[in-house]
């Protein structure tokens, strides 16, 4: 039975490292012997200390001494991409888990530069078609009749949301490239908040919602990439200004959490809420809940997405609460810059 434990472990396709209390390395199988280039001869019963002096193990050391479980956590290592994952064995050690996910990173990177080429060929001739249509529409071209108007304005709006669309591509394959973040600035968050609301006042009058903003006091400046915060709120209000029923509310709220040093902020809508079996998912790119699609309400399923994005580079969190038929609660933190 020993003899099939250790085989399974030395056949095994993922990298696997155990470490005994002590932190000395107990066992090394073969997977994880080719990516770290090292042999089990060298390194068998060495401490964390002593396997800082191999270069390809320095990343996977920094893990170690946090003593902290660890899940998935990419690690560049040359030219792999591993995916590691810390387990603690109950009193007897760690198990280190190496997954690489190189060519699942290259196949991430050609697609991302796909959209990005696709979706900059689009723009232009997109922009050409919407300021053609405003001409008509504006009756520079000449007079039309309600029936020529009708048919341009659905293809003016058809025109808009695709422009919408090619935008949102490209914010994602800057996100995925790790290039989206411009510069910081120290910035009023509560004027930030309420130059969002004010791009809505249309919506927000049209369908007759109680929007409320919730202010404190006062709030420390943020240091942030102010167009991608208002870009993150702006996609958070404007689905719950889709999702909200006629005569709902929407509740935004600004706080500071001064335990964690961070700004919270709030929003919650009397909309149709998020089914519970598809919670998990909310953030994946192009996801839309299966009550939102038979409603027939258009969306990229792009902008959960975005906001996460937007606000993990910030070092912040995001989270969020949301019953069928009832509403969602979002919220999100934002750490206060210090020293």
């Amino acid at each position: 039975m020993l003899d099939l434990f250790n085989k399974l472990i030395e056949d095994f396709p993922d990298g696997l490292l155990i470490f005994d209390q002590q932190n000395k390395l107990l066992l090394i199988n073969s997977a994880a012997e080719s990516f770290l280039k090292i042999k089990i001869s060298e390194v068998k019963d060495k401490p964390i200390v002593s396997l800082e002096t191999y270069p390809n193990f320095q990343p996977l050391a920094a893990l170690l001494k946090e003593n902290q479980s660890v899940f998935r956590k990419e690690v560049a290592l040359n030219d792999l991409v591993l995916q590691v994952s810390l387990v603690p064995l109950k009193k007897k050690g760690k198990l280190l888990v190496l997954h690489d996910i190189t060519q699942e990173k290259i196949r991430e990177k050609l697609k991302t530069e796909f959209v990005s080429l696709v979706a900059h060929q689009l723009r232009t001739p997109l922009s050409a078609i919407k300021w053609t249509l405003k001409l008509f529409l504006d009756g520079e071209l000449g007079e039309l009749s309600n029936k020529q108007k009708s048919y341009l304005e659905k293809t003016y709006q058809a025109n808009e949301r695709m422009i919408i669309l090619i935008k949102d591509l490209l914010d994602v394959a800057k996100i995925e490239e790790s290039r989206y973040l411009e510069k910081a600035a120290a910035v009023d968050f509560v004027k930030t908040i309420e130059a969002v609301i004010e791009l809505y006042q249309k919506e927000i009058k049209q369908k007759e919602i109680n929007l409320v903003f919730e202010k404190p006091k006062s709030l420390p400046l943020l240091t942030v990439d102010v167009e991608k915060i208002k870009l993150a709120i702006q996609n958070l209000l404007d689905n719950a200004l889709r999702y909200t029923p006629h005569g709902g509310e929407i509740v935004l709220k600004a706080s500071l959490n001064k335990s964690k040093n961070e700004v919270i902020f709030m929003i919650k809508d009397t909309g149709i809420g998020i089914p519970f079996y598809q919670q998990s998912r909310i953030f994946n790119k192009f996801f839309r809940a299966s009550n939102v699609l038979k409603l027939g309400i258009e969306g990229s399923g792009l902008g959960l997405f975005i906001v996460k994005s937007i606000i993990e580079f910030h070092g912040g969190k995001i989270w969020f609460e949301s019953e069928e038929n009832k509403g969602t609660t979002f919220w999100f933190s934002l750490p206060l810059k210090t020293g």
